[in-house]
């Protein structure tokens, strides 16, 4: 059946206005000022995250020592040669802060992007079309976050294989949930609005519909969540390598670091485990505090 067309440009205007992905829009750059310019917590936020960022992408370059190769001082303690001291295995330790973030961001930011794509599809399909299957996937995410999630991080990985790619799999998995639950709510608020009628109305498949005009506008919940789930899976990732499960060394990476002088802290040999356990509350911290200021724009704009 066919729509009139005044009807649909007016449809299609109020598709437009609604549309909820807010990176796009005006309004939405004008908060985000507004928040970098009066929320000094933010502009924190902000700093960490563009230097975790950056570090991820330059970090190995600027190692003062190399990364994977001993120096000829083990447990050294900081001093002008050795910015933040050397490990039990005379590894420099300021190199190795500023490098690990090409693996702990890189996997966090490749696990979200993975449980963003699939959660949102999950979501959306389970939602839009109802079903047996929607009602299996929904008892599905709730019995995977019925589970510890480090637990089961532990238990996937070692029965998988400890590489990069697991990992990032497993910390993937874990962070879906979320987006299928946000994803299915707002798809349900939205469904039957006008514009999904309209479409329907002017011969769109379901599937189409679905796609080009529910998912659009229901995906500013799970963009803004996903700083939050980022440094929710550096910390999984430092977790997991440091019992062991996770990156394994001499591979620059937090987790095994702080693992690696644990023991020493005890003896006076502090600087091994503060200086990436600083750089991982840091880090995390930003994130977190990047997706609360999103988070609070997306309401504000719902």
């Amino acid at each position: 059946m066919a729509i009139n067309p005044s009807i649909a440009s007016g449809v299609e205007a109020e598709a437009t206005t609604q549309l909820d992905v807010v990176l796009r829009s005006a309004g939405f750059r004008a908060n985000l000022l507004e928040l970098l310019r009066k929320s000094w917590l933010f502009r924190i936020g902000a700093v960490l995250v563009l230097l975790s960022s950056l570090l991820a992408v330059i970090g190995p370059y600027l190692a003062r020592h190399p990364l994977e190769t001993a120096t000829s001082s083990s447990n050294h303690p900081p001093s002008a040669t050795f910015w933040f001291g050397t490990d039990a295995s005379g590894l420099d330790v300021f190199s190795r802060v500023l490098a690990a973030p090409r693996i702990d961001v890189s996997i966090a930011l490749a696990a979200t992007a993975f449980s963003l794509v699939l959660g949102s599809l999950i979501g959306l399909l389970t939602s839009y079309f109802r079903g047996i299957l929607g009602e299996l996937a929904m008892r599905t995410t709730d019995m995977i976050q019925s589970f510890p999630l480090f637990v089961l991080a532990i238990i996937v990985v070692v029965m998988s294989g400890r590489n990069l790619a697991n990992v990032i799999l497993v910390v993937a998995l874990l962070n879906t949930p979320i987006y299928v639950r946000l994803i299915r709510t707002q798809v349900l608020s939205v469904r039957e609005r006008t514009f999904v009628e309209a479409a329907r109305a002017n011969g769109d498949s379901e599937l189409s519909i679905a796609f080009r005009h529910v998912l659009p506008n229901v995906m500013s919940p799970s963009l803004a969540q996903a700083p939050i789930t980022m440094g929710f899976a550096i910390l999984v990732t430092a977790g997991l390598s440091f019992i062991g499960a996770g990156v394994q060394p001499p591979t620059p990476e937090w987790g095994e670091m702080i693992a690696a002088g644990a023991n020493g802290i005890v003896i006076g040999q502090w600087w091994t485990s503060v200086f990436p356990g600083l750089a991982i509350s840091l880090t995390v911290f930003g994130f977190a505090v990047i997706g609360e200021g999103l988070r609070a724009i997306v309401l504000r704009k719902t």
